[in-house]
């Protein structure tokens, strides 16, 4: 039973990737307070929608509905993750008349969040573009800001192509799509104590690889016109853990000089769950990324780096590695979902 574990961060430069609701006449971007102090940050659903929107066009998505009208309006998606990468990915819940199918999200992110508190700055603008000469221009101001954003990410291998048919809380498929899958040469499972419809092993290698691939071309967000930047993580942070945990969540830190990846955090951390660790710890970390610690880092772990237990490199290079590892079959045991 393992998992993909770590951290992803983002490098904003007056940016506002992702905003809330505007008030008088100025658009605001997302922030949290921290003992007083303003962190922007960019929600998990925006994040999750960047992911959906880069994956590669080959993957068709899952068509949307929508029904009802007023208040008792809903949206969902197909619910056949038997057929469609994001349904079996991101999960969805499809409320029927009869009775509901539902799958959780098999990647699970976190909101990022500015490391260190920063307070948004506003930017003054106006519309008089063929207005008369005398007339008012039209005032309008929106937030923008610059900050290293982190959060966490959690992505369960074994239950990638595994759909849960009966026995459990939550039903994924119907019946028809019981019977589609089936015939496109599904099998029947036993999986985490409940009656599920798994795919071929190279379709789900084939998903990891892809949604790996995505991760490493991220684009998206708003206010690209006035504010575009790189949106693909500028570090991320994936380790296999057999349970789950994710023991790397505090490797990126603020101090009085900046955010710091705190190095002496994440030997502990690898140290004490050394048990539980089942491969090597990948780290894509971009040039330039808070400034010059990627070299410090490097050479602090060269014999980690030596011995195979640690990979730093572009993150482009290392998450395109380990899906193309992946898809040539060879960690398909953390696929598997053995007892612990």
């Amino acid at each position: 039973m393992t998992y993909l574990v770590g951290k992803i961060a983002l490098d904003i430069t007056a940016g506002a990737p992702n905003n809330g609701r505007g008030a008088d006449n100025v658009a605001h971007t997302k922030k949290l307070y921290i003992n007083g102090k303003a962190h922007p940050y960019v929600s998990a659903q925006a994040f999750r929608r960047w992911l959906r929107d880069s994956l590669p066009p080959s993957e068709i998505p899952s068509p949307v509905y929508r029904t009802g009208k007023g208040k008792r309006q809903q949206a969902h998606t197909a619910g056949r993750p038997d057929r469609y990468l994001d349904d079996d990915l991101f999960g969805y819940m499809v409320a029927a008349k009869q009775k509901n199918y539902q799958r959780d999200t098999v990647l699970a992110t976190g909101t990022l969040v500015a490391v260190a508190p920063t307070t948004p700055e506003r930017d003054f603008g106006t519309m008089s573009r063929g207005f008369p000469a005398d007339a008012n221009p039209v005032i309008h101001e929106h937030e923008h800001y610059t900050a290293e954003l982190a959060g966490d990410v959690l992505l369960d291998l074994p239950r990638i192509g595994v759909f849960e048919r009966e026995g459990g809380l939550r039903c994924a498929l119907s019946p028809d799509a019981v019977s589609d899958a089936l015939a496109a040469g599904a099998e029947e499972v036993q999986f985490r104590g409940v009656t599920s419809l798994r795919l071929n092993m190279t379709e789900r290698r084939r998903r990891a690889a892809v949604l790996l691939r995505t991760l490493a071309e991220v684009r998206g967000g708003a206010k690209k016109a006035l504010h575009y930047g790189d949106r693909a993580p500028a570090l991320v942070l994936l380790a296999p853990l057999k349970g789950g945990n994710n023991p790397f969540t505090r490797v990126l830190t603020a101090t009085p000089r900046g955010v710091v990846f705190d190095i002496d955090t994440f030997r502990e951390e690898k140290e004490a769950w050394a048990d539980e660790l089942d491969g090597p710890i990948h780290i894509g970390w971009a040039p330039g990324f808070l400034g010059k610690q990627r070299e410090d880092v490097r050479s602090k772990l060269v014999l980690d780096i030596e011995t195979g237990e640690v990979i730093i490199g572009h993150p482009r290079q290392v998450l395109k590695k380990l899906a193309a590892s992946i898809e040539a079959g060879e960690y398909d045991h953390w696929f598997e979902d053995e007892p612990r």
